[in-house]
């Protein structure tokens, strides 16, 4: 447990247990680092796990100018994490925008993953969506400038994907409200602004997860409606990847439903570490529906 520092001067709070094949996950917007103890109790059993604050989640720094801020600094700050560590490569798991951190990661540095895990990403990209988005993502900015994180986050922690986790486990939501509301005003502002509204829509990297070979999983749970579209549209177009559903299930769902979770991870690693993950059999995308594709 400490501080690495990334090449931008910015220290990041980092956690790490267990020993063996290195495990890297990235937190949601809602969340830090705290987010994935279901995950790093599980896999520290067999794997060396990292998780660490983002840039402007205290005990990380919290930059204060916004352009400190961005999509492709959420990407290098993986690798910042990795190479502080000695890791040369790893296994990497992200939630939200996390997942956009870890799909970026992979399209910049696929030699540096083993794996990647993509998980409910999506919000914003569709492409009727984007508009909304963008005046949903500066108001709430705006809003948490004004009124301050523990106020905001009351609300933020009961939105449309969040009640699945609340009516499932009280007691796991209300501490998932508590670190929300802890988080930093001007750093929760600043990544709304600079990650969140500003990150380029999935439906503009079409062209760039044809050509990903990393193998990916990409998980949603079935009441996230806004990633659900995004996560079939990865489906479709990164082809090492495989498709994921949990049932019942909204946004935050590595600790909604963790031994699902957990399972679902445990059997992609296994599976990736074998050297059975392969690409997409092209006889299945030839574009018939009955009709087996010819005989080569």
């Amino acid at each position: 447990m400490g501080h690495i520092t990334t090449d931008d001067g910015v220290k990041l709070y980092v956690e790490e247990v267990g020993e063996g094949m290195p495990i890297v996950f990235v937190h949601e917007y809602a969340g830090d680092h705290r987010s994935w103890e279901p995950q790093m109790r599980h896999f520290a059993r067999r794997y060396r796990c990292v998780s660490y604050a983002a840039r402007g989640y205290p005990p990380s720094d919290v930059p204060e100018d916004p352009a400190a801020y961005s999509q492709d600094r959420a990407r290098d700050d993986i690798r910042a994490v990795m190479d502080a560590l000695g890791i040369d490569e790893a296994h990497v798991v992200g939630l939200s925008m996390g997942g956009f951190a870890a799909l970026h990661f992979g399209f910049e540095y696929p030699d540096r993953a083993l794996s990647l895990t993509v998980a409910g990403c999506g919000y914003g990209a569709e492409p009727g969506k984007r508009d909304q988005f963008r005046a949903e993502t500066e108001a709430t900015a705006d809003r948490i400038a004004k009124e301050g994180m523990d106020s905001v986050g009351k609300t933020y922690a009961r939105g449309p994907t969040r009640v699945q986790f609340q009516n499932k486990d009280p007691r796991g939501w209300a501490e998932f409200e508590q670190q929300l509301r802890e988080h930093s005003t001007l750093g929760s502002a600043n990544t709304m602004r600079g990650v969140q509204a500003r990150r380029p829509s999935l439906y503009d990297l079409t062209d760039k997860m044809q050509a990903l070979t990393v193998p990916t999983l990409i998980v949603n749970g079935d009441e996230d409606d806004p990633c659900l579209e995004p996560g079939l549209l990865m489906k479709k177009m990164i082809p090492s990847s495989a498709h994921a559903m949990l049932p019942r299930t909204g946004h935050t769902m590595n600790i909604e439903e963790p031994a699902l979770f957990n399972q679902l991870l445990d059997e992609f690693f296994h599976t990736v570490e074998a050297g059975r993950w392969s690409l997409r059999d092209p006889r299945s995308t030839h574009g018939g529906i009955i009709t087996a594709a010819p005989e080569t």
